[in-house]
């Protein structure tokens, strides 16, 4: 059962100033390799499933994110933490139509 969740917004320093979506691309395809269960938003992609787990994601991301030349990572995380359980439908289910 997931206890967690965690929205990220990646802002990655780009080598030469280039268009930092091919970044963002790549840390949204590093969420969908770990098979998390996620929303991209437009700002920001909420992640859902274990503390760690999502934690390890995190890192995984701003690897990945220098793997790409990036010089340095700005990432922006909120987290709701609920162990008797917590989940995006939970949260957004009056919303969501």
């Amino acid at each position: 059962m997931a206890d967690t969740l965690l929205s990220i917004q990646i802002i990655p320093k780009t080598p030469h100033g280039e268009d930092v979506i091919p970044y963002v691309d790549r840390a949204i395809e590093v969420i969908q390799q770990a098979g998390i269960k996620h929303r991209v938003g437009p700002l920001e992609t909420t992640m859902e499933g274990n503390f760690e787990e999502l934690l390890a994601v995190v890192k995984r991301m701003n690897d990945a994110m220098l793997e790409m030349g990036s010089p340095n990572i700005i990432s922006q995380v909120k987290i709701y933490h609920n162990p008797s359980g917590a989940s995006i439908e939970q949260l957004t289910e009056k919303y969501d139509g």
